[in-house]
């Protein structure tokens, strides 16, 4: 019975905070954050009891890998995503940081640097997650070709499924 309760009670607190994440990514779409990193991490935990969610993070699974090769194939790539991501982290420290807004700051003082010091936090776990992201893809795909023809066979054949699963809901 206790095993049942805390089963119970283990998806009721995944879930839950799968949709969470994927509220608090689409404000981060607007906002500063890592809004699309954080609702696929939700829709990542989503998948664990939703057929939808499994199916539709898959393809956009497959496609960010795609992406993290693509941004090590090169050392100009890497240094270029590098660089993108200490400006985040520089921006991450003026955010904290909070100086006076400069004189030539055409509109009104409220809004230099609006979204106060957790904008801040959210620009450096950004940082953060850009790093991880760079150090990882370079580690699993940098000069290892074989991986990237694995990862490219596997998107062919989920755009097969794909395909065949469309052709499938289509009535006679």
């Amino acid at each position: 019975m206790k095993l049942r309760v805390t089963h119970h009670l283990q998806r009721l607190l995944l879930e839950s905070l799968g949709w969470v994440l994927v509220v608090a990514g689409l404000a981060m779409l607007v906002l500063p954050g890592p809004g699309f990193l954080t609702v696929f991490a939700g829709v990542a935990l989503l998948s664990r009891q939703y057929e939808w969610a499994r199916k539709a993070l898959e393809p956009v699974r497959l496609r960010a890998l795609r992406g993290a090769a693509e941004s090590v194939e090169t050392w100009p790539r890497i240094m270029l995503s590098s660089l993108a991501a200490t400006v985040i982290a520089g921006l991450g420290v003026l955010w904290i940081v909070q100086p006076e807004a400069p004189g030539w700051w055409p509109i009104g003082h409220h809004w230099w640097l609006f979204g106060g010091r957790l904008a801040g936090v959210t620009l450096l776990v950004s940082t953060a997650a850009a790093y991880a992201l760079i150090v990882y893809s370079f580690r699993r795909f940098y000069g290892n070709p074989e991986a990237r023809q694995e990862l490219e066979r596997q998107i062919v054949e989920a755009d097969v499924a794909e395909e065949e699963e469309a052709e499938k809901s289509i009535p006679d």
